[in-house]
């Protein structure tokens, strides 16, 4: 289609009767998008003029546009300098338009930094404000979360405004990745946020967990232990929030509750560290040797594994052996420390400093 065939279309597209830039129909959508991603109304009829009518001169922009030659001028000024359109090569009287991709991208991306700022914002007020009403309002102290979203910008605004540490309870089910914190736990870490987990034995054995975020966890700074069974699964910043899912039976809902300083907080501070005191640390079971006699790398990983409780079976899906590797292995283990039984096998791997 030719180039003045497309600009006839927008200008009917762009303007109405004998106004001058009146957007109607489409365009008057195109443009509205544009306003929310604070984009004016001639900047967004020039820059969709040229994604239409490429290598087009400021004079055909300011026509086609209903626009003065100086209002157009200046449009093209200010989406030059936003990097949503660029001079052609050749006839630098002319101007293209960059892929929409990246140039509304952008734009995007700026406004949903500036919404995550907002929110993250929000929940600081929101902190503040239930401290205040907490001695006088105790409805406060309890907090309930619904949808997926809601929760995960929680989890998100507790790691990232924790100030010494954090700590969790870990277990399947999961309503979003586990590996989606990671980023900002490393970030947190680096800061000198402490982070400590108790993972159940399940999110150790959950398929590719152990290799693809619990040990680059570790690596990173995180202290884990396992523990068989968790009462619940938790996240707690400092000790001023904890947020728990809401459960029926075996079912995990899509909600959860936040607490804020409460009793109730402080029983949740209680038994974490109960159950830290109780669980196996997983670092014997994945840190490197020190050259001395002791186990090799994955005998140590299966010695770690079986005294967190893992089942053959869990043991085989956390470190992506078969069934048959995983006994022989283990048959292995138990005659090289003349055991017959896993309790025998643990107490002679804790005798010789293997654990």
């Amino acid at each position: 289609m030719a180039n003045g065939q497309r600009r006839a279309e927008w200008r009917i597209c762009a303007t109405r009767g004998g106004g001058e830039g009146e957007p109607v129909g489409e365009g008057n959508k195109v443009l509205d998008s544009f306003g929310v991603l604070g984009l004016g109304r001639p900047d967004g009829q020039v820059y969709a003029a040229l994604v239409i009518a490429p290598q087009s001169t400021a004079d055909e922009i300011a026509t086609q546009c209903g626009l003065t030659l100086q209002q157009g001028h200046a449009a093209l000024d200010r989406l030059a300098e936003q990097g949503m359109i660029t001079r052609a090569p050749v006839d630098r009287e002319r101007y293209l338009a960059v892929a929409p991709d990246v140039a509304i991208g952008t734009l995007i991306g700026h406004r949903e930094a500036q919404l995550r700022s907002a929110r993250a914002e929000m929940h600081r007020l929101m902190d503040a404000f239930r401290e205040a009403s907490r001695f006088t309002d105790p409805a406060h102290s309890v907090e309930v979360l619904t949808g997926g979203e809601a929760i995960a910008q929680r989890l998100e605004h507790l790691v990232e405004t924790a100030q010494y540490q954090v700590r969790g309870f870990d277990c399947p089910p999961y309503i979003q990745d586990p590996v989606a914190n990671l980023p900002r736990q490393r970030q947190q870490l680096k800061a000198g946020v402490r982070f400590r987990t108790v993972f159940d034995k399940e999110a150790v054995a959950w398929p590719g967990r152990l290799e693809k975020e619990i040990l680059i966890g570790v690596a990173d700074g995180e202290e884990a232990r396992v523990r068989p069974v968790l009462p619940m699964k938790m996240m707690m910043a400092d000790d001023r929030m904890a947020i728990i899912p809401i459960s029926v039976g075996d079912a995990v809902l899509d909600a959860a509750y936040v607490i804020h300083p409460s009793a109730l907080l402080q029983a949740l501070d209680g038994l974490f560290e109960a159950e830290w005191e109780r669980a196996v640390p997983l670092q014997a079971a994945i840190g490197d040797g020190d050259g001395g006699p002791g186990p090799e790398d994955d005998q140590r990983k299966l010695l770690g594994l079986l005294a967190a409780g893992l089942t053959d079976e869990s043991i085989a899906r956390s470190l992506g052996w078969s069934a048959r590797t995983t006994q022989r292995r283990l048959q292995t283990l138990m005659r090289e420390l003349g055991a017959t039984t896993r309790f025998q096998a643990g107490m002679a791997a804790r005798e010789r400093g293997w654990l």
